[in-house]
């Protein structure tokens, strides 16, 4: 493992590292990330200037207040359509001074992530993240990485562009592996240790789960995220995504990755090194520090995020994951060791097949055995080093699409008390 090229996110590599001021572009400003990004940003002037924002254009009331509140150079939507509301919401902000220049249309992102800054945040969720993740790689700027989908869908593509060192991973979990990582040398790594909360549906049976609803799915014990999100949660999907992203990011075989479940959210993954040791990153739940880590490295910012009162007494548990109620991880794993396009096919007919559950369209356990179908279907796939963006989104068309049949198909196949 020592002699292998070093991976493409190093704590002890700081890529470009600049003094003073750092500039920053917040690719999904509106966001959860991008809205937490923003307020470390504002509580830190000294520290850091977003310079650019873009933002999918739903929120263009915000996205205008946040463009006053930063004085950026640069606004971006993805719809095109969202323009003049955009600028309506800028001219009542801004009043007689001059407008921020606006971008728009499906490359608007992809155009801020090149501009001139020290680092990208990518905040984008889903797989249209991809192609600014590329743009600011190709562009030499230090990639903070929250858009997850960028790695599994364009492993290949990114590891082909990145330079050692360059990203700076945002999720809480690969934040933490990335700083527990600091403390040893590559050649140290005995495994890596992947935290889960268990979501809602921790300790129950494969057979229990079969009648679950959206909105018991949807109630997360620990975290607030996004309804897709939080399915993934509750399927332990997000793990899965979690094991492939970890093994790109860190070059660490799937076998030496293993997920833990731990209920209470406070330690966000861990590294276990070969003489035995096991250094675990905790914090309260929350997102500010991540986020402060992936802008800000190697320096701390302070007060980023609230720190534990170790004077008051506190259970941690960790739990074995169960694999046969939660198939995900396994079937993660698998689809990561095929490479090419399997993970993008895994995350795009998991998608549909998420939004077929929230609809009522298919049971909870039918969300995993639909997804394991279609990537049965896909097979291995012919594409390995040589794999284009085409590639990619030619996959994912063809999973979504399948993944609609299958589950129309096996709704229908259910007996009506189980469709009710």
């Amino acid at each position: 493992m020592s002699d292998s090229p070093a991976p493409l996110a190093d704590p002890h590599i700081a890529f470009d590292v600049s003094e003073g001021r750092r500039d920053v572009v917040v690719l999904g400003s509106t966001g959860s990330i991008g809205t937490q990004a923003i307020d470390l940003v504002l509580r830190n002037p000294d520290r850091f200037r977003v310079t650019a924002l873009s933002a999918a254009g739903g929120r263009v009331g915000l996205l205008a207040e946040q463009a006053r509140q930063l004085r950026v150079r640069t606004v971006a939507v993805a719809r095109e359509d969202a323009v003049p509301a955009l600028r309506e919401a800028l001219g009542a902000e801004y009043g007689s001074e001059p407008l921020p220049e606006i971008l728009a249309g499906p490359d608007a992102a992809t155009d801020v992530a090149t501009s001139e800054c020290h680092t990208v945040l990518n905040g984008i969720t889903g797989s249209i993240g991809l192609a600014p993740t590329l743009a600011a790689l190709e562009a030499g700027r230090t990639l903070a990485l929250a858009n997850k989908e960028s790695l599994i869908v364009g492993g290949p593509l990114v590891k082909a562009l990145a330079k050692p060192g360059q990203i700076i991973p945002v999720d809480s979990e690969h934040a933490a592996l990335f700083q527990a990582l600091a403390a040893g040398t590559r050649a140290d790594v005995r495994k890596l240790v992947v935290t889960a909360s268990g979501g809602p549906f921790r300790g129950r049976t494969r057979a229990e789960l079969a009648h679950v609803t959206p909105d018991d799915a949807l109630a997360h014990p620990t975290w607030a995220m996004g309804p897709v999100i939080t399915i993934n949660s509750a399927t332990l999907v997000n793990k899965g995504l979690e094991v492939i992203e970890a093994h790109l990011l860190y070059d660490i075989p799937f076998e030496r990755i293993e997920v833990v479940v731990h209920p209470q959210s406070y330690v966000h993954s861990m590294v276990e090194f070969t003489d035995g040791s096991t250094l675990a990153q905790a914090t309260p739940p929350d997102m500010s520090g991540p986020i402060a880590v992936g802008i800000g490295w190697p320096v701390r910012v302070p007060d980023a995020a609230p720190a534990f009162d170790w004077s008051t007494a506190s259970t941690w548990e960790f739990f074995p994951l169960d694999n046969e109620a939660f198939p995900s991880v396994g079937l993660a794993r698998h689809v990561g060791s095929l490479g090419g396009t399997a993970p993008a096919v895994f995350n795009a007919a998991n998608e549909e097949c998420v939004e077929a559950f929230l609809a009522g369209r298919l049971p909870f356990n039918g969300i995993m055995d639909t997804v394991t179908e279609v990537v049965a279907e896909h097979g291995r796939p012919t594409k390995g080093t040589s794999l284009t963006v085409a590639d990619v989104l030619e996959a994912e068309t063809w999973a979504r699409a399948r993944a609609r049949e299958m589950a129309e198909k096996f709704g229908e196949e259910q007996p009506a008390e189980a469709r009710a």
